[in-house]
């Protein structure tokens, strides 16, 4: 029988729809707001097409929202050709709502510009920052995106296999560079700052914060540290391995042990078996096992 996952893709696309339109709503919103209000007024070039409409602005004249629609409707076009429509679908909606919401804030940003007036340089770079990552973050979550150079970033990853990560640091760079040159080096470099907190921030909207250490534990004394897990009433589970140079059958202990309880577990395991090797990496999220048995509501 073959595995219908198409549907279960329609499925997840469609579920809670309105409620993650609305935070896309708001994103665009919030990210339009920041344009006009920090990045524009301060010549602040931060790559994608937001970036370019910065510096045709400069050059011609050309209102940034006008440039952005233009833009945003080429690449939906593309998109629709090399992307396909169910992928185009969810870069409609922030397509379009950006460049609108630039054009409905460009005034009202305009006259605030001339209230808000912040001496420090770096506090303008820090908020635009934090509110273009955190609006960025909330519309991935949400399924979408603004559009834009991520239509570009996704069809140079589908057709010319770049890594997404390798394709959008070589355009936002280009787009940095560009800015850089026009309005100096001092505006690049808080464009990066701008850039890197924005990473940051979506990182941590979607992954969350780590809440959990995920332990994966070697030792000569399985029993007595199961044992102690088993007391602790945390889960665990045993992986089958080969050691590299001994090929000899061994086995690992996985267990997630809440954040809280890090310091004292490890500590627990090195006393039990000072030779113990393990490997700790952080765990942002958790869903089943027997943590879901003993906190059904999490």
């Amino acid at each position: 029988m073959k595995f219908d996952y198409k549907s279960i893709i329609d499925e997840v696309i469609s579920k809670n729809f309105w409620p993650r339109f609305l935070v896309t709503v708001a994103g665009a919103l919030v990210l339009a707001i920041n344009y006009n209000l920090f990045l524009l007024h301060n010549d602040l070039v931060i790559g994608g097409t937001s970036g370019l409409a910065t510096i045709v602005h400069e050059y011609t004249g050309l209102q940034p929202a006008t440039f952005l629609i233009i833009a945003n409707v080429i690449f939906i076009i593309l998109s629709f050709i090399f992307l396909g429509s169910k992928q185009t679908g969810l870069t409609i909606v922030g397509s379009l709502l950006y460049p609108l919401f630039v054009s409905l804030t460009s005034d009202i940003c305009e006259y605030l510009s001339t209230k808000i007036v912040l001496d420090n340089f770096l506090l303008v770079v820090l908020i635009s920052g934090f509110l273009f990552g955190t609006a960025n973050g909330f519309i991935y979550r949400a399924g979408f995106t603004t559009g834009g150079s991520d239509i570009i970033i996704q069809i140079l990853n589908k057709y010319l296999k770049i890594p997404t990560g390798a394709a959008s640091f070589m355009f936002n760079i280009l787009v940095i560079i560009a800015g850089g040159m026009i309005f100096g080096f001092s505006k690049a470099v808080y464009a990066v700052i701008v850039l890197l907190m924005n990473s940051m921030l979506i990182d941590k909207i979607m992954l969350g914060i780590s809440d959990s250490k995920m332990f994966y534990i070697f030792t000569k004394k399985s029993e007595e540290i199961k044992e102690f897990i088993t007391e602790i009433d945390t889960g665990f589970t045993i992986m089958k391995t080969e050691g590299g140079h001994t090929n000899k059958a061994n086995n690992i202990i996985m267990c997630v042990i809440a954040t809280r309880d890090y310091y004292m577990f490890k500590n627990v395991v090195q006393k039990i078996d000072p030779q113990a090797f393990f490997i700790i990496s952080d765990c942002y999220e958790v869903y089943g096992g027997h943590r879901q048995l003993k906190f059904p509501f999490i």
